[in-house]
């Protein structure tokens, strides 16, 4: 029995020898850190635009508007039998000249003027009286709404023209409201019309800013607070075309300019 206790005891040593006679697989390595994008390099700030020079000086630029020789004869036009044209005048009002001076000429300053006033929101007004439209010519900036009213008793249409291309065309029936129009921003002249008389017309010159006025009997005009700087001057008259002059504007010393006209001149 002891023989046999003896043999037991030498193979459980045995089994216990074996495990730790093994080979054993090596560990395996660390896993590496992923690799992490490099950071992206910041956009460089674009330069800012430089800001705009105030303009701190301001002058006025005025004159006078003559015609040349004698005009012609204004042409005739036959009474309206519409009783609500009573009144109206029977000459042809094209060419207004009293004394040499030279009237429904509008004078601006061509282009864009830097500094120049804000955008304009109120509305330039043209009214229907006695059949004409008052005023014949004046002018308005760019965005600037157009009110037509109807102070007539009878019944006017209102075409309103960019060249032979009719961009609107609305009635206006006796005591109706005014109607507002915008103006295109590619328009520089709108010619109004009316089909009912058809002896009617208006102007309306688009500039891009405030600098502009149509003289008077007198044919006097003056432009104030034009930003200092040198400009393109124009005088224009729907029959006679257009005259320019270059004029530098300072500030507390008036630009003196003036414009001729004659029946020579077409528009």
């Amino acid at each position: 029995m002891l023989r046999t206790l003896g043999l037991v005891f030498l193979g459980a040593s045995g089994l216990a020898i074996f495990p730790a006679c093994k080979n054993e697989a090596p560990a395996s390595p660390p896993a590496l850190p992923a690799p992490q994008a490099s950071p992206a390099a910041p956009t460089p700030a674009a330069p800012e635009a430089p800001a705009p020079v105030p303009v701190t000086s301001r002058g006025t630029i005025r004159g006078g508007v003559t015609f040349k020789g004698a005009p012609p004869e204004a042409a005739e036009l036959a009474p309206s039998a519409d009783p609500a044209c009573e009144g109206m005048s029977l000459k042809e009002q094209s060419l207004l000249v009293k004394d040499g001076k030279l009237q429904n000429v509008l004078v601006r300053v061509r282009g864009p003027v830097p500094g120049a006033a804000a955008a304009v929101t109120a509305p330039v007004v043209v009214d229907q009286q006695k059949c004409s439209y008052q005023p014949r010519v004046q002018g308005a900036v760019a965005g600037q709404p157009l009110q037509i009213k109807n102070s007539d008793g009878t019944m006017h249409n209102v075409r309103g023209m960019l060249g032979t291309k009719a961009l609107f065309n609305v009635a206006q029936p006796p005591s109706a409201p005014p109607v507002t129009k915008p103006v295109p921003a590619e328009v520089e002249l709108l010619q109004l019309k009316c089909d009912v008389h058809p002896w009617m017309r208006a102007y309306v010159a688009v500039s891009p800013h405030p600098y502009f006025v149509t003289t008077g009997e007198d044919g006097a005009f003056a432009l104030e607070g034009v930003p200092a700087g040198t400009y393109t001057l124009e005088a224009w008259h729907e029959t006679l075309g257009t005259r320019t002059a270059e004029v530098t504007v300072k500030e507390g010393t008036p630009a003196e300019v003036s414009f001729e006209f004659s029946a020579a001149d077409k528009g």
